[in-house]
C-alpha cells in the first residue's frame, strides 16, 4: 500500500531524495555502537525540500545481534522553522511496502510542517533495503519485473498457469540472491529501526504519521514500545489480522475498487467533460469499462511508443492506480478512449509501464510481504479463490486473490506476527476515507476495532488513498493537524461530511 501519489498497494517505485543517500554501500558493515550520532548535511537532490538534511545511521543487520553487522538507514529531516513552539520530532512512514520516507518528506514536508505550525521537525527514514538505505536485490528476471507479471494477472479466462510459474520463479531468485538482507526484511525490524532513528535523534517519545502500508509499522511500533509514542495519527489503515496482514490486504482490494469506482463514473459522465466525456450517464460507465477490457482481453492492441501489448489486464491495472485520487482519473479515462477507438493499429496513449520495476523495489516488496507472515501454500486454494473473486468483482479480473511469491516462499517467518491489542496509551488517531481503493474501510474498522480505546477514528465521507493533507477534506485536515499540535482527539469517533465542490 502506498499513498495516493504513488503507484499501487502492491509495488512502489520510489527513488531516493538525498544526494548523499545514494552512496550507500550494498553490503553490510559492522559497529559495536548500538547508537550512531547523525551527521546530517544538506540534501541536494532534485525535488529536496529547501534546507533539509541527509544523513545515514546503522542499524543491526538482526537485532539478536547488536554487536553483529549492521545495514545502513538513509535518513531526513526538516527542521521546525519556529524554535519556539517545536515539541519534538513527527516521523513520516511511507506507505509501500518499501516506500521511500526520505522521499515522501521531500514531497510534503514543507506542507506538513505548516499544518503543524512548526510543532515539530519533520524527519523520515528509508526503509532497509529501499530508497537511499543498504540494498535489497533478488536478481529477478527483466520479464518477471513488469508490473503486469509481477502481479501475476490471471489469464482472461481466469487461469493462474503463468503466474504459479513467475511466483515459484521469484520466490527462488529470492532464496538464491536475497541473502541476510533481505530475510531481515520485516515490518517488525522497520519498527525496530524507527525506535534506532528516534534514539539518534535524542527523543525520548517520537509521534509520527504513518500512511497506508507505513499504518501497519506504525502500529506495530505502537505496541512493541508503546511508552515511546506521543502522538501517534495512522491515516489509511488495512487489517492487521495476525493471521493473513499482507495476503488479507491484498484480498481486500477487490472490494475496494469497487467501493471508489461510482466516484471515478460520476465523473467520466460529467458534461464539464466536454468531447471527452465517456458516457452520458454515470451508470453506464462500469458496463462500458467492463465491456472494453473483455475486449482487449480477446484481442489485444499494442501501445506506439513501445511495442507492449495493451490487454484486458492493463486497462484493469491503470483503472486500479488511477482510483487513489482524482488526479489519476484522467489516464484510466484516456486509456478507456483510445480502446474505444477500435481498429488494430497501435494506440497512440502512452503506455503506462514503460519499464520493468526496479531490482529494489521486486525485492522490498516480497521480502516484507513473505517475511511477515506465511502464506498459504496450497496452488488449488488460489485458482479457486480468482474464481470466486472474478465474478464477485469483475473490475479487477481476479487479481488480488491471485498467487504471490509467498506461495513458495523458502523461508518461514523468523518471529511470530504482532498481534495489534488495546494495551497501551491511548494516543492514537485514526482517520479513512469511506471509499478507499487500497485500504477499504472495512480493512480500516478492524485496525480501530483491535486498537479500542487507544484510537478514536475520523471517518471521511471521500473517495481517494490517503486523507489528511491529501482530500481537500478541511474537517479531517482539521482533525489531525489539531491533533498533532494540541494534543486534542475527537471525544469520540466522529464523521467528516464530503467535502462540497466550490
Amino acid at each position: 500500500m502506498r499513498s495516493r501519489t504513488r503507484t499501487a498497494v502492491i509495488v512502489t517505485l520510489s527513488a531516493a531524495a538525498c544526494a548523499g543517500a545514494l552512496s550507500i554501500p550494498a553490503q553490510a558493515t559492522t559497529s559495536n555502537s548500538p547508537t550512531t550520532a547523525l551527521k546530517w548535511h544538506p540534501c541536494t537532490a532534485d525535488g529536496s525540500a529547501p534546507g533539509s538534511e541527509c544523513a545515514t545511521l546503522p542499524v543491526p543487520l538482526d537485532y539478536r545481534k547488536p554487536s553483529g553487522p549492521t545495514v545502513d538507514i538513509a535518513v531526513s529531516r526538516l527542521r521546525s522553522d519556529r524554535p519556539q513552539a517545536r515539541r519534538g520530532s513527527l516521523l513520516l512512514i511511507a506507505g509501500g511496502p518499501g516506500g521511500s520516507g526520505v522521499e515522501e518528506l521531500a514531497r510534503r514536508g514543507e506542507k506538513v510542517r505548516e499544518a503543524t505550525k512548526g510543532a515539530y521537525d519533520i524527519v523520515s527514514l528509508d526503509p532497509r533495503g529501499a530508497g537511499g538505505s543498504t540494498a535489497a536485490d533478488c536478481g529477478v528476471s527483466e520479464d518477471d519485473r513488469q508490473m503486469l507479471n509481477f502481479r501475476a494477472w490471471p489469464r482472461p479466462d481466469g487461469d493462474i498457469s503463468d503466474g504459479v510459474a513467475r511466483a515459484r520463479r521469484i520466490a527462488e531468485a529470492c532464496a538464491r540472491n536475497g541473502g541476510d538482507i533481505l530475510r531481515s526484511l520485516t515490518s517488525r525490524n522497520q519498527a525496530r529501526d524507527m525506535d534506532r532513528f528516534r534514539e539518534a535523534l535524542g527523543e525520548k517519545k517520537l509521534s509520527a504519521v504513518g500512511v497506508s502500508y507505513g499504518t501497519y509499522p506504525g502500529a506495530v511500533y505502537a505496541q512493541m514500545f508503546p511508552e515511546r509514542t506521543d502522538r501517534w495519527v495512522l491515516d489509511s489503515s488495512g487489517d492487521p489480522d495476525p493471521a493473513r496482514v499482507a495476503h488479507g490486504w491484498l484480498n481486500n482490494m477487490s472490494g475496494g475498487i469497487d467501493d471508489a469506482f461510482p466516484d471515478f463514473a460520476r465523473w467520466a459522465a460529467d458534461p464539464a467533460r466536454g468531447k471527452d466525456r465517456l458516457a452520458e450517464r454515470a451508470e453506464d460507465v462500469r458496463p462500458m469499462f467492463l465491456a472494453l477490457a473483455a475486449e482487449l482481453d480477446r484481442k489485444s492492441r499494442t501501445f506506439k511508443d513501445t511495442g507492449h501489448a495493451f490487454t484486458g489486464n492493463v486497462l484493469r491495472q491503470v483503472l486500479q492506480m488511477s482510483l487513489y485520487g482524482k488526479e489519476g482519473y484522467p489516464a484510466v479515462a484516456g486509456l478507456m478512449l483510445a480502446a474505444r477507438g477500435g481498429g488494430d493499429g497501435p494506440v497512440t496513449a502512452p503506455d503506462p509501464f514503460p519499464e520493468p520495476l526496479s531490482q529494489r523495489d521486486a525485492a522490498v516488496f516480497a521480502g516484507i510481504v513473505c517475511n511477515d507472515v506465511a502464506w498459504p501454500r496450497d496452488v488449488a486454494s488460489y485458482q479457486r479463490d480468482v474464481a470466486v473473486d472474478r465474478v464477485r468483482h469483475p473490475l479487477t479480473g481476479g487479481m488480488p486473490a491471485s498467487i504471490t511469491p509467498c506461495a513458495f516462499w523458502k523461508e518461514a517467518p523468523a518471529e511470530k506476527t504482532t498481534r495489534i491489542t488495546d494495551r497501551g496509551p491511548s494516543n492514537i488517531l485514526m482517520v479513512q476515507n469511506l471509499r478507499d481503493p487500497a485500504t477499504p474501510y472495512r480493512g480500516g474498522l478492524k485496525m480501530r476495532e483491535a486498537l479500542g480505546d487507544r484510537a478514536r477514528l475520523v471517518t471521511v465521507d471521500a473517495g481517494g488513498h490517503g486523507v489528511w493533507l491529501d482530500t481537500g477534506n478541511a474537517c479531517s485536515d482539521r482533525a489531525v493537524s489539531e491533533f498533532l499540535v494540541t494534543g486534542k482527539r475527537p471525544a469520540g469517533d466522529t464523521l467528516c461530511p464530503a467535502q462540497r465542490s466550490r
